[in-house]
């Protein structure tokens, strides 16, 4: 693939448990991406350990912000689209991606987001998923229609996120097909002018 069509996706982790099973899921979009040619990032908050929300990045001054934060919006600057990677917990959105998220705002805006959700039952997270879209909206990265839900995961992807069942593979296609295509119609968009 040539390098003006490389895709910088983005790819956020929304868990922070001893034993978490998204990072399987992670791993696939990480793969997945890297096999289509583009460059994906892991943002893992394992790793980037950002503290509870007190200031976005937005609100520091210049050159001021934690190196973390300011290592996020260099890579959120350069992303043509985020794939969301998100547990269900009580019905809702994991508190540790709701902390990652909210952090930037701007550095979001005219990318769409895919929403890769799971859960150890047989619902795939979608519970979650459908508060995210709205957070992802008002981030101004909303979710492209489709979803790619991952019910039982433990048991469909493998701890490296190599799928366990033929399904994976087909619907994963399909879902990052739509992604980048969205990705792809905005980043034209984005080159073209923004529209304010």
């Amino acid at each position: 693939m040539a390098d003006a069509q490389k895709m910088v996706v983005a790819v956020l982790l929304g868990s922070v448990r001893r034993d978490r099973l998204g990072i399987r899921a992670a791993h696939l979009m990480m793969n997945a991406v890297a096999a289509r040619g583009h460059e994906p990032v892991l943002v893992d908050p394992m790793v980037t350990r950002l503290p509870l929300l007190d200031r976005m990045y937005k609100e520091h001054p210049k050159g001021e912000a934690p190196a973390e934060l300011e290592a996020l919006a260099t890579l959120y600057r350069r992303a043509d689209g985020f794939l969301i990677v998100s547990g269900e917990y009580n019905n809702g959105i994991p508190p540790a991606l709701k902390n990652l998220l909210d952090h930037f705002l701007e550095e979001y805006f005219w990318r769409p987001s895919g929403i890769v959700c799971y859960s150890a039952g047989q619902f795939g997270g979608v519970r979650a998923a459908m508060q995210l879209r709205m957070t992802l909206a008002e981030l101004g990265m909303p979710s492209i229609p489709s979803l790619f839900p991952l019910p039982r995961i433990q048991q469909v992807l493998d701890e490296t996120g190599k799928p366990n069942a033929e399904w994976v593979e087909k619907s994963l296609g399909r879902f990052l097909a739509e992604f980048f295509w969205y990705a792809e119609a905005l980043k034209r968009q984005r080159a073209e002018g923004l529209p304010y």
